[in-house]
């Protein structure tokens, strides 16, 4: 794992959202795997002042995200197909068919979980996945208990999930109970992870990541196996952690 300290949030935005453009520039038909949630929206924001500033183009770029929620459609507010279009792909130039999220809408959802991880075969596989964690481990939407080898699959969300998700909802019992994930095995296969931490609330987190055991009660656990993890992390989320630099 290959770790860049920085200071603070804003830092760990413009560092991701540079090596991110320096890969577009580098292979301009990349497949990218994103996250949505807090930690990657200053991410989102520097790519957009990016493309708006120098020009970057996303024309023949593919993106595929890690999970939507069951039930809830593409235009509602709280989904994350709305989420994405509002963060990031109305203001870049990037192709409405290049972009994928999992269908939480699906007549079948055990065939969607199928369905989506062979469209991403089919189109080369994720290049580099952008991951956040959860303060139980959990990434994408892939809780403590998840077996290592699962593809895409249905999850039931633990409660300190919807808790912490809450706060983009009316209450609490607005939050979906189930949501379809992209598995850890298909996380897995991506050539490259990017994963992006911040916060005194994620410290535990990386506690864990850094020099605990790998475990499937700890989902982000398996990332110590990847052969090309970047993790970008402020100053809060390492407190307490001896990093060499």
């Amino acid at each position: 794992m290959n770790i860049i300290q920085v200071k603070d949030y804003a830092e760990m935005s413009k560092k991701a959202a540079e090596l991110l453009i320096k890969k577009v520039k580098a292979n301009p038909s990349i497949n990218l795997g994103l996250a949505t949630g807090g930690t990657p929206k200053g991410l989102y924001k520097e790519l957009i002042h990016d493309h708006t500033q120098n020009g970057t183009s996303y024309q023949k770029v593919t993106t595929f995200n890690l999970d939507e929620y069951i039930g809830m459609k593409a235009n509602n507010p709280n989904s994350y197909h709305y989420y994405m279009a509002d963060a990031l792909f109305n203001h870049i130039d990037i192709p409405a068919q290049h972009t994928h999220l999992p269908n939480g809408r699906a007549q079948n959802n055990e065939q969607e979980c199928i369905r989506y991880d062979q469209l991403i075969d089919s189109l080369g596989g994720i290049d580099l996945q952008v991951l956040g964690i959860g303060q139980n481990g959990h990434i994408g939407f892939n809780e403590p208990g998840t077996p290592f080898h699962s593809p895409t699959h249905i999850v039931k969300l633990e409660e300190s999930t919807r808790q912490a998700n809450a706060r983009y909802f009316n209450s609490i019992d607005e939050v979906p109970t189930h949501a379809i994930t992209m598995g850890i095995s298909s996380i897995m296969k991506s050539k490259e992870i990017l994963l992006l931490v911040s916060g005194e609330s994620k410290s535990e987190a990386m506690q864990k990541l850094l020099h605990g055991e790998i475990s499937e009660d700890f989902p982000a656990s398996i990332l110590k196996n990847h052969p090309c993890v970047t993790i970008i992390a402020d100053q809060k989320a390492l407190s307490g952690i001896l990093i060499n630099s």
